[in-house]
């Protein structure tokens, strides 16, 4: 999809620098997957001691 953006002249460049080769729709693409991968992550830690689990932990890591 198509969409006009102000960004930032200096964090793109940045950006950039730190892939070389690739094109700025790539590295955007690439920055809005892991900024929507790190508020996952966050929400899967808000969760931590929350959840009760039940099971064999050794029992689990013996499995082939």
């Amino acid at each position: 999809m198509r969409t006009t953006l102000n960004i930032d002249d200096r964090a793109l460049a940045e950006a950039m620098a730190c892939a070389p080769g690739r094109t700025k729709t790539d590295v955007i693409n690439e920055a809005l997957r892991e900024f929507a991968r790190k508020q996952r992550r966050k929400g899967l830690l808000a969760l931590r001691g929350k959840v009760a689990w039940a099971g064999d932990l050794d029992r689990l890591r013996k499995r082939a």
